[in-house]
């Protein structure tokens, strides 16, 4: 897709959410349960099924998704698909892309060993290396752009509520 392609697709929707700003406002859900054993969440994803449990640092086995990692696995997706948009909008090649996510959180924190110990994965740092001729000035406007508009990124500024209800 190029960029003709892309402001084509997105220029209807970009009209409806100007002159119906409520029309933007679109729905995002996630849905699990506890159909596996042990201390696990099974949550129905895009690819199907994924069992997440407790990390080995929190007493788990292994065999189950690390909730962080799933966190950094989003975080990169969402910033992944923002560069590639941005960099279309622009007019920037990318001839290919290397993605990674790293950060690290304190087994401490989580397990209630030290109530100074963090909680919560800190430092996330995401390195998007493309292969590009843009200079230096194009990138770091293709970070910003990235920064602003990547969902998942900005929804980590602001907390979540989390509410436990009775069936």
């Amino acid at each position: 897709m190029d960029a003709a392609a892309l402001r084509a697709a997105q220029a209807p929707v970009k009209e409806k959410y100007r002159t119906d700003p409520e029309s933007a406002r679109t729905p995002a859900a996630a849905r699990g349960d506890y159909r596996d054993h042990g201390v696990t969440a099974t949550v129905d994803g895009f690819a199907g099924p994924v069992r997440a449990g407790l990390h080995p640092a929190a007493g788990g086995d292994g065999e189950d998704a690390c909730s962080a990692d799933l966190l950094l696995e989003a975080l990169l997706a969402c910033a992944g698909v923002t560069l590639r948009a941005v960099a279309t909008a622009m007019g920037i090649e990318i001839r290919s892309a290397s993605l990674a996510a790293d950060g690290w959180w304190d087994a401490r924190g989580t397990l209630g060993v030290d109530r100074a110990a963090p909680i919560g994965v800190q430092e996330i740092v995401l390195t998007l290396t493309v292969a590009t001729d843009a200079d230096d000035a194009t990138l770091e406007r293709l970070a910003k752009a990235t920064d602003r508009y990547c969902v998942v990124g900005q929804s980590l500024a602001s907390p979540p509520a989390i509410r436990v209800v009775r069936e």
